[in-house]
């Protein structure tokens, strides 16, 4: 049993406890989609987690993989929230990596002299529905 008494959570639920997610239904929905793995498995909203379980969780483009520390089945504040689970050195580093890339291409980019009149914005709205 966890510190809290659980034997065990559905994942749905703990994602939502953690702050992962904002809803239930958006946790339960990014998990049936692939975008969860717990113990490197795709998993559905129901599977049961412990302490000890291995975590990737993909949002957009950002990927992290945390170990479950601790049980919960009601969503707590955000600083109780992090105490539920530790982020692996890989999923840190890897994390870190993509935000230095993201600064560095944003500083590379360079800076419009003037807005874009009507047909330049129909011209990138184009160019960005095209990639």
């Amino acid at each position: 049993m966890s510190e809290t008494g659980l034997p065990a959570v559905r994942l749905d639920k703990w994602l939502w406890a953690a702050r992962f997610f904002k809803t239930r239904s958006q946790a339960a929905t990014a998990v049936s989609g692939g975008k969860v793995h717990c113990n490197g498995e795709r998993s559905k909203p129901g599977r049961l987690i412990k302490p000890g379980d291995c975590l990737r969780i993909r949002k957009g483009s950002e990927e992290t993989t945390v170990l479950v520390q601790q049980l919960a089945e009601r969503r707590v504040s955000a600083k109780l929230a992090q105490a539920l689970y530790t982020e692996t050195e890989q999923s840190k580093a890897a994390r870190l990596l993509r935000q230095q890339q993201r600064k560095a291409q944003l500083l590379s980019m360079p800076v419009p002299r003037q807005r874009p009149n009507k047909r330049e914005r129909r011209q990138l709205i184009e160019a960005k529905l095209n990639r």
